[in-house]
């Protein structure tokens, strides 16, 4: 079975890495752990990473997506980083 790959674009701008979501729907299990295949090593190889990740073109996301979230704030703060979420939609947020 093939792998899903993450649809993200990774930015740094300034001192912060900036991961955008590029599809407008995150729903699938197969998804999620894609995203997670690419962001958590991506923190895991950086020293107090400022990461920023953009929910701007996100129009819906499944539930799963704040546990993703969750996990991916334990490790940014296990390396002393910060975490900042934003552009995200009136109607992402009823989820969370």
């Amino acid at each position: 079975m093939e792998k899903t790959k993450a649809k993200i674009s990774i930015q740094h701008i300034e001192n912060a890495t900036v991961v955008t979501f590029t599809e407008p729907r995150i729903l699938e299990q197969s998804e999620i752990e894609a995203l997670a295949d690419s962001i958590i090593p991506l923190i895991e190889q950086t020293e107090e990473i400022n990461l920023v990740i953009d929910f701007g073109k996100v129009q819906f996301c499944s539930s799963a997506v704040l546990g993703l979230l969750i996990r991916i704030s334990k490790k940014v703060y296990q390396k002393n980083g910060s975490l900042g979420l934003c552009c995200i939609s009136p109607t992402i947020l009823e989820i969370f």
